[in-house]
């Protein structure tokens, strides 16, 4: 996590906690329910498993996720929101409907019919 005096507003600060390729997809698809590696991939199939990796961690070590690795074989590790991560479902939803909604008026513009 980075210190609070590297950032010069809130905004910045939020921005660089889920912004990234596939952050917010990633932490939109943990609302309401925990995934294996392997099930965020299958969502989110654009990434690669290098990157997934990485963001994953990044989201860890920033306290938006909880990585739960189970003592089996084959190991067995899950991905869920932390207290701190389920904070962030409001901004996230209202991301959807503002995309939406742009997805909407772009349609319209465009004359494209929306499937």
């Amino acid at each position: 996590m980075k210190c609070p005096s590297t950032f010069n507003c809130p905004v910045e600060a939020t921005l660089d906690l889920i912004s990234g390729k596939y952050k917010a997809l990633i932490l939109w698809h943990l609302i309401d329910t925990t995934l294996r590696f392997n099930e965020i991939g299958k969502l989110i199939p654009q990434a690669t498993p290098k990157m997934l990796t990485q963001l994953l961690r990044e989201l860890e070590a920033d306290t938006l996720i909880v990585r739960t690795c189970y003592p089996v074989v084959p190991p067995k590790v899950e991905y869920a929101l932390s207290d701190f991560g389920k904070s962030i479902i409001p901004i996230l939803e209202a991301m959807c409907k503002w995309g939406e909604n742009y997805l909407d008026a772009v349609t319209v513009k465009s004359g494209y019919d929306k499937k």
